[in-house]
């Protein structure tokens, strides 16, 4: 298992904490063409009471996000690789953090006041935990996301220090992560790209005897945006559930999810795309291919039943 942190200091945001500053985390956003939304994001974020350095990652937007950013808010640390990294702009950004932990959302989602300092609190007082994801509340109604009923209720098992359910993988835009953990598994996979990414570093983490959990105690405010292309984020999504099956299951295990995929997706383009692709993909799947041990096998095996039942977690759009 990686080792935990060692002292580290603040992200290099140009921000100087306050006296009530809890200087653990560092918040990272990825952004693209969402300059309204993300606005509003990095305004809540400046006004919680962690005083968190935040870093955004401007994955090409030609909406003017990035002026517009270092006008408003020129504390924050802005990179802009001027083409669209997706997930792996939050690689980009996380070999900036100075932190041991860093938190990530999305460009349409925030911190609530108070959680990023009880998410750190569960990474310090357990050093075993890579990371703790927390409940979401979708705005503007202030309802549960459907997804934190099945965290909530994980079929995970897990060792009894563990201060919250056990998850086999995670949700970028409302977890934190320990950074060196993060760095040590290698974060996202640039093959991924975006969409599911989560699953694999999750289990790239758990193969090295890290654990994760949900926690009731952090809240994460998400006011999906309305630009965004849930065709090609379907696409993205079922052709790196593939990918991670044949990249870290058994053989039988992932002829099984993929067998049960091509039975349950919608007959489509789309879904014809998404498996055309993650076949055009193979050659690089087997060559990079490693399966995970039996303990982290078990777990995915009981993930599965939950997978199947899920109403939160659907291949459509």
């Amino acid at each position: 298992m990686g080792g935990a942190p060692g002292t580290a200091g603040r992200a290099r945001s140009g921000r100087r904490p306050g006296r009530g500053a809890d200087g653990r985390t560092t918040v990272v956003v990825i952004t693209r063409d969402r300059r309204d939304e993300l606005l509003h994001t990095l305004a809540r974020l400046a006004a919680l009471p962690e005083e968190p350095p935040v870093i955004v990652v401007d994955n090409g937007s030609t909406d003017g996000t990035a002026e517009a950013v270092a006008r408003e808010h020129p504390r924050v640390r802005l990179l802009r690789p001027r083409r669209n990294l997706g997930a792996v702009g939050r690689n980009l950004a996380v070999r900036e953090v100075g932190t041991p932990y860093v938190a990530f959302c999305d460009d349409d989602s925030w911190w609530a006041p108070g959680s990023l300092a009880a998410s750190a609190d569960l990474l310090d007082a357990h050093p075993g935990l890579a990371g703790v994801t927390a409940r979401i509340v979708v705005e503007p109604a202030g309802t549960e996301d459907p997804i934190v009923a099945e965290l909530r209720d994980s079929p995970l098992g897990g060792p009894d220090w563990l201060p919250g359910p056990a998850l086999g993988s995670f949700l970028a835009a409302a977890t934190t992560l320990r950074t060196d953990a993060f760095r040590a598994a290698g974060g996202f996979s640039p093959r991924l790209w975006l969409g599911g990414e989560e699953e694999l570093l999750a289990t790239d983490l758990a193969a090295r005897g890290w654990w994760l959990v949900y926690a009731e105690r952090a809240t994460v405010h998400h006011a999906p945006s309305t630009a965004r292309d849930a065709t090609g984020r379907r696409v993205d999504g079922l052709r790196n559930t593939l990918w991670f099956s044949w990249l870290r299951r058994p053989w039988p295990a992932a002829a099984r999810r993929t067998l049960r995929l091509a039975r349950t997706v919608p007959r489509d383009r789309p879904s014809l795309r998404a498996f055309g692709l993650a076949l055009a993909g193979l050659p690089w799947v087997l060559r990079e291919r490693r399966t995970v041990p039996e303990a982290v096998e078990s777990r995915l095996r009981l993930l599965e039943e939950e997978q199947r039942r899920s109403t939160a977690r659907r291949y459509v759009g």
